[in-house]
């Protein structure tokens, strides 16, 4: 499992479309499986769960993004799991899924 979790400063609808666009831009096995969405007071949660399909080890990896927003504050924590092998080997694959969304959040700031 890999983690990458992040606040910045920024428009909600903004931040999540953006990070929706480089993730699918990623790859062209990446899929969107589902997504959530919520709203309480001024509080905006968004949760999208994506796979990708790795031909190098021939399994699937996962990645959960959770971006919740109170007015200009943004929260954003990215879960890769999945794509090991026997014995766990994941070769990276959870690794990359996330790094997707950390570049994504870096070129943001």
């Amino acid at each position: 499992m890999a983690k990458y979790e992040n606040t910045l400063i920024g428009e909600f609808e903004e931040v999540v479309t953006h990070l929706e666009n480089d993730i699918v831009i990623s790859g062209i096995s990446m899929n969107l499986v589902d997504e959530s969405n919520y709203t309480i007071g001024s509080t905006k949660i968004a949760v999208r769960v994506y796979d990708k399909y790795f031909m190098r080890n021939g399994n699937r990896a996962s990645l959960s993004l959770t971006v919740v927003g109170d007015k200009s504050t943004i929260f954003i924590s990215a879960i890769g799991a999945g794509g090991g092998s026997l014995f766990k080997f994941t070769l990276g694959a959870e690794d990359d899924m996330v790094e997707i969304v950390e570049k994504s959040v870096e070129q943001m700031k």
